[in-house]
């Protein structure tokens, strides 16, 4: 979904058949303005956003940016302001905050697992773990935050994963299966196929032709007999039950990336607050 239909929808769904408060309670042709107040501390996201919903509904609203997307904020910290009509203002207000609220908690909760794997320059990545047609926004704001986006659906990759190999029979059919059907297809995409033991490891380096390893639910003393194996042969990632406190471990043995689920299904919005202004 683009930017435009996601704005059209999400008013839609928000506003009805009008949004009757601001109606009854402001005049058309009254103007006034807002500022966006930082009530927390993190990793700003979603001002853009923000900035289209507001033009969405009214073209000449004067938007004042005093920050931008992946800046560091801190409480008392004024993010933009808004100058226009005031029933534009109110009927805006939710959904950029909705907006930025979410992407600023997923920002803020991927730049702390960003440095707790700086020093072993692992990739962290994010999953499809997402809210349903609000995806491209989260892995924008993991990107904003300092991580990496997996892949975006179904059609970017082929992902072998436990139950593909359970069904197909073996690792071997499915990696056999995966390449002849892009064969067929003619066309590219990276096959990445999941593994739970150093056996299922030691089938896909036997097969060959794949660009990534995904490592699931190993701790970090089987990884690193695993990466032995791969040798940087191949791409490896590492998944399942990593969190903050033992993910600077799990980089340590190595690994390539590291995919985190809790970056979009687990981060808590940061707390941000529109408010009217008087000058």
């Amino acid at each position: 979904m683009d930017e435009l239909d996601f704005i059209k929808l999400a008013l839609s769904e928000d506003v009805g058949s009008g949004d009757h408060t601001t109606l009854a309670c402001i005049p058309n042709d009254s103007k006034g303005s807002a500022r966006l107040l930082v009530k927390a501390e993190g990793i700003i996201a979603g001002v853009q956003i923000a900035k289209n919903i507001f033009h969405h509904i009214e073209p000449e609203m004067e938007f004042i940016s005093h920050v931008k997307d992946g800046s560091k904020i801190t409480n008392g910290m004024v993010a933009f302001e808004v100058i226009g009509k005031i029933q534009t203002i109110l009927t805006c207000e939710r959904l950029a905050l909705n907006c930025m609220q979410r992407m600023s908690g997923i920002a803020t909760l991927t730049a702390k697992y960003v440095e707790a794997v700086k020093p072993y320059g692992t990739r962290i990545l994010d999953t499809r773990k997402t809210t349903p047609l609000f995806r491209n926004w989260e892995k924008q704001a993991v990107s904003i935050g300092g991580g990496f986006n997996h892949r975006m659906g179904l059609y970017d990759m082929i992902l072998i994963k436990d139950n593909h190999i359970d069904f197909a029979g073996s690792i071997t059919n499915a990696i056999t299966r995966a390449k002849k059907y892009l064969e067929l297809k003619n066309m590219y995409i990276p096959i990445e196929v999941e593994t739970r033991n150093l056996d299922e490891v030691k089938e896909v380096m036997d097969n060959g032709g794949v660009d990534r390893i995904m490592l699931d639910n190993f701790n970090p003393i089987l990884m690193r007999d695993a990466i032995e194996i791969i040798a940087n042969t191949i791409e490896t990632e590492a998944s399942g039950g990593i969190t903050l406190s033992n993910i600077a471990e799990y980089a340590a043995t190595g690994v390539n990336n590291i995919s985190v689920g809790a970056l979009t299904h687990s981060a808590t919005s940061l707390d941000l607050s529109l408010k009217a202004t008087f000058k």
